[in-house]
């Protein structure tokens, strides 16, 4: 989950230990719904049987994706992040709870700053983690978050994927300037009352930003309410 300091200004936020202590499991129930959906749409682009494989999910929010997916996922080591700390200790608690060992402690991460910028435990950065990702995870962050925070979604992906990995996005879309159905029109409206920075993203905006990367869209996904998964690739190497 992300949430806009006031300044509007992105800040580190140096409080991740001291959240770690209240691990709690925060309740998610529109993750409840969609964990099999998404989950669906990974088994199809996933490799389940080459080992040592390492994903970056940006933006974990409760925790829930990362310890269910790990499930099915054993070969690949899944790093949690998130830009507010306070959720670092029901992240913890969705792992602990799953009992899964390929899922690592949270990190914070400010997607929209430069990766080369980066300053967290895990030590994941440009320099020392450039083309380390096979893939990496971002739910339902784009609508709820300024604009920055895509364009660092591709950059940071564009620096930090494998050649041939995968990004994967889930969330509301407009594609091609068209938004649908009425609901989503709604939605929108009512994000953009609550921060003219927020809004549902256009697809065609995104593939701008991430032909700029080296990434292309892969495939476009319709999953159930109104949602949808974009399988995005990296084909080269951009600094």
């Amino acid at each position: 989950m992300f949430t806009k300091p006031p300044n509007k200004r992105i800040l580190l936020v140096p409080t991740f230990l001291s959240n770690m202590n209240i691990m709690r499991r925060l309740s998610n129930p529109a993750g409840e719904r969609n964990k099999d959906p998404i989950l669906g749409v990974l088994q199809r682009f996933f490799a389940k049987t080459q080992p040592n494989l390492q994903l970056l999910e940006i933006s974990s929010g409760v925790g829930l994706h990362a310890a269910y997916f790990a499930q099915e996922f054993p070969n690949i080591a899944f790093q949690t992040s998130e830009y507010d700390a306070s959720l670092f200790g029901s992240i913890e608690a969705y792992r602990r709870e799953a009992k899964v060992q390929n899922v690592l402690a949270p990190i914070h991460i400010d997607i929209s700053q430069p990766c080369s910028e980066w300053n967290n435990e895990a030590n994941i950065n440009l320099s020392t983690s450039a083309e380390r990702f096979d893939y990496m995870l971002n739910i339902n962050m784009l609508h709820i978050s300024p604009f920055a925070c895509a364009e660092g979604l591709f950059r940071n992906a564009g620096q930090l994927l494998k050649p041939g990995g995968l990004l994967i996005t889930y969330g509301p879309y407009a594609v091609n300037g068209t938004l649908t159905p009425e609901s989503n029109v709604r939605f929108n409206e009512s994000l953009q009352q609550r921060d003219p920075e927020w809004g549902i993203r256009d697809t065609s905006v995104l593939q701008k930003l991430a032909t700029l990367n080296g990434i292309t869209l892969e495939e476009m996904i319709d999953l159930p309410a109104n949602n949808k998964c974009l399988v995005w690739k990296k084909l080269t190497k951009v600094y």
